[in-house]
């Protein structure tokens, strides 16, 4: 008789497993870990950054702008930037947990007050002129929304530190801080680049 040097049938499935799916398995584990700790990308659900962002945006979000996490966890490994006012960031809303994209409006330290949807930051006004509907960050001008009104006012207030006042902005069309209140700062995922699809305009690239 001849000797088989067959290899069993289940042994061949567990080796044609390992070749064939472990490396896929590998791949994704990577590319789940490269989108959680530095690049994913948001599709916008609703208006309320309108007209910065329009709904169905695709928008690309680096998600290690304020510093690199262990892949799926919030455990930050390099502290880098903090969020700051003018910044468009993408969080968990603390009323629900629903992921929103909000414009940051205040952060830690900052003294805040908005009237009919306009922001005062640490004294100063941020729209350009008294009948304008553009505000301007630091050296970033936001065009804001206020075809619905300017929602709920804010009384003047200080951010704690650590924490953030975000806004849509739609003023008037926009869930968001003055409603749910302040969000913590490591609850941020990541800042909103650039738009890269617009619904009718296809493929884009619109910095934010």
């Amino acid at each position: 008789m001849h000797e088989t040097t067959a290899m069993p049938r289940h042994r061949r499935r567990l080796a044609w497993l390992r070749r064939e799916l472990l490396p896929i398995a590998v791949m994704l584990l990577l590319l789940g870990a490269a989108r959680s700790s530095f690049a994913n990308h948001y599709i916008v659900p609703s208006g309320s950054m309108q007209d910065t962002l329009m709904p169905g945006d695709r928008v690309v979000v680096n998600m290690s702008a304020y510093g690199v996490r262990l892949p799926f966890t919030g455990v930050e490994l390099l502290d880098r930037a903090h969020p700051r006012a003018g910044d468009v960031a993408v969080f968990d809303s603390p009323a629900d947990g629903t992921r929103l994209i909000k414009r940051i409006v205040a952060a830690g330290g900052d003294r805040i007050e908005v009237r009919d949807g306009h922001v005062r930051l640490n004294g100063r006004e941020l729209r350009l002129g008294p009948h304008d509907d553009v505000e301007r960050f630091g050296g970033h001008l936001a065009r804001i929304n206020l075809d619905a009104g300017g929602g709920p006012d804010v009384p003047a207030l200080t951010v704690p530190e650590g924490m953030l006042l975000v806004m849509g902005d739609h003023r008037g069309n926009s869930f968001d801080g003055r409603y749910f209140g302040l969000v913590r700062a490591d609850d941020v995922y990541g800042k909103a680049v650039a738009v890269y699809f617009r619904r009718g305009e296809g493929f884009v690239w619109q910095r934010l």
